[in-house]
């Protein structure tokens, strides 16, 4: 695939379960392999920003295999990484680069962690500055990819790290807390606002040092006296890509459809929040907890939706739903308005400057600000737009093509299985009921 060419869709209807979660997906791998014995994944997620972890662990010498959905990993504990014979490429993962950089930090491994160019691009110096505070030696190019780790005595603890991060990110606050797992006493971290808590909960569920305080008071982290448990787990569906599938059913009169056993961590729905401040009818059923995460059945029936403004804390729990909510923002009645999402100028794209170009493409009225956008809804119509090299951007692309009153085709549409590869199987089930 690689232009992807839609037109306006009949009702959308029916029940399905996700694949695993992506987040998920890429903490469980990297700490079953500093755990010591064999863990066991069930549901875990086949892409292409995963296969550059197991990539890495392959070069780190780390026994891993995969049975369809379940990964198999063979863990070497905290400090059994070799170290690779080149460097290593996270392609264009920032996750699988920055939550290596801090298990490589606590482990003392040398390596070098580079990617692709969009990957060059991202910032670095968010994680390179408080590393080099904890004693990690760590250079970085131009503060952004590649990152050099050198080699570090054993006998030589990290220094632990009182530590505030200027921004809200569950890469940089996970980075710190694996490289405080190596460190000479207990690190806190804090955070000017809730980012997603996955790399807590896990750690803490295989006996990992890791606590969380209230409002203010940040995680602490503790040095590992003892190794990291294996893990036996099947992972929860992805809430980010469950969020194309909503809005979907949201702007296709007539749709219904059910999504079942979703991650829904309170650090990663504010996408439903805001749907359903926007009128969508939204039910969140069946809630139980699965090897410590939130996981529920989310129903979804079309209905009318209106315009909304959107800000504060609730950016960072819907960070990586912002392409898919800007495709409900097209359908509601009003002007939405988004703010204080700067954060999204730093992702695999510009996602601001990058979506609001190819929404102008396809005749959305839009304006553009420094932290966001504001949509004049009903104004979308059809046309040629471009992927753009970002997954997220291909896929809220093409669910505009789906209640778009002129066909949408985009370009290099094959982006979008670095995330989703079933989108477009999935999205096809659902049509036909």
């Amino acid at each position: 695939m690689s232009d992807l060419s839609l037109s306006r869709s009949k009702p959308l209807s029916g029940e399905l379960r996700l694949p695993g979660d992506k987040s998920l997906s890429h903490r469980a791998s990297l700490f079953a392999a500093l755990a010591e014995g064999e863990s066991v994944i069930d549901c875990f997620l086949v892409s292409g920003v995963t296969r550059a972890m197991l990539n890495a662990l392959t070069a780190f010498q780390v026994p891993w295999r995969l049975e369809g959905e379940r990964l198999v990993v063979t863990g070497r504990g905290l400090r059994g990484f070799l170290p690779p014979a080149a460097p290593v490429n996270c392609g264009n993962s920032a996750t699988t680069l920055r939550l290596l950089a801090g298990a490589l930090a606590a482990s003392g491994t040398p390596c070098v962690l580079d990617g692709s160019a969009g990957l060059r691009r991202r910032p670095m110096d968010r994680i390179t500055q408080p590393l080099a505070a904890m004693r990690v030696p760590i250079t970085a190019a131009h503060a952004c990819a590649p990152l050099t780790l050198s080699a570090r005595a054993a006998d030589a603890p990290l220094a632990a790290l009182d530590y505030t991060s200027p921004v809200a990110s569950a890469q940089v606050k996970s980075c710190l807390i694996l490289a405080a797992l190596g460190a000479d006493g207990v690190s806190t971290l804090r955070e000017p606002g809730p980012s997603r808590d996955h790399t807590e909960r896990m750690l803490a569920a295989m006996g990992g040092p890791v606590s969380a305080g209230g409002p203010g008071e940040g995680v602490r982290v503790g040095p590992l006296t003892r190794p990291l448990a294996p893990l036996s787990v099947a992972l929860p569906g992805d809430i980010s890509s469950a969020a194309f599938l909503l809005v979907a059913a949201a702007i296709i009169p007539g749709s219904d459809i059910l999504v079942r056993d979703v991650g829904v961590n309170p650090t990663r729905v504010g996408l439903l929040e805001a749907l359903c401040r926007m009128g969508a009818d939204v039910t969140v059923g069946d809630v139980r907890t699965v090897a410590g995460e939130p996981v529920a059945d989310i129903r979804l029936v079309s209905s009318g939706l209106a315009a909304v403004r959107v800000g504060g804390d609730t950016v960072v729990r819907m960070i990586d739903e912002f392409p898919a909510f800007a495709v409900a923002a097209c359908f509601a009645d009003g002007v939405t308005e988004v703010r204080d999402a700067a954060e999204l100028r730093y992702k695999e794209t510009d996602r601001i400057s990058v979506l609001c170009r190819e929404l102008r493409k396809l005749g959305v009225k839009l304006d553009e600000h420094d932290d966001g956008f504001s949509i004049q809804g009903g104004t979308l119509n059809g046309g040629t737009c471009n992927a753009s090299g970002d997954h997220r951007l291909a896929m809220c692309l093409a669910l505009a093509g789906l209640a778009a009153p002129h066909k949408v085709t985009v370009q290099n549409a094959e982006i979008l299985s670095e995330s989703f590869p079933d989108f477009v199987p999935l999205l096809g089930a659902l049509t036909r009921g």
